[in-house]
């Protein structure tokens, strides 16, 4: 695993772990990212990072009052993701990390509308937000973090 270092000014750095690979990031999509775009294959595992500065004013709730599993999805962001996760394959299993050293939340939606999951504290001592999934299929998935 690669050394972190913490951002500066709240600023959210994203890690993607689990099986998966950077590719490139150029396509083209109906809504356009606040930052950097992921493309990742299953195969081989790979830990890949972005970052960014989220500021908004728009309620997470907008998306989702809750995600599949019932958690709440709170917090305020841009009306655009941040990111935009491309999956060019279906991922065994795959941990998105916000790392910011403050208390965070993370929204992701995706591949369809109608799917969302929302991440908060990694653990009481650890703010940061964190989703793990099994069983990832394809697609695009757009990605807030705040």
């Amino acid at each position: 695993m690669t050394n972190i270092i913490k951002p500066i000014l709240r600023r959210p750095l994203l890690f993607l772990s689990g099986l998966a690979i950077l590719t490139s990031t150029s396509s083209v999509l109906a809504q356009t990212a606040n930052f950097e775009g992921i493309t990742l294959s299953a195969y081989p595992p790979a830990t890949v990072s972005v970052d960014g500065r989220t500021v908004g004013s728009y309620a997470l709730s907008n998306i989702a009052d809750s995600d599949v599993s019932g958690n709440a999805c709170t917090g305020y962001a841009d009306t655009n993701p941040d990111h935009i996760l491309t999956l060019q394959s279906d991922f065994p299993s795959l941990t998105v990390t916000v790392d910011s050293g403050q208390d965070t939340t993370l929204l992701i939606q995706g591949p369809n509308d109608n799917t969302v999951h929302c991440g908060q504290d990694i653990s009481r001592r650890d703010l940061d937000a964190e989703i793990t999934y099994q069983g990832l299929t394809a697609g695009t998935y757009r990605v807030w973090s705040l």
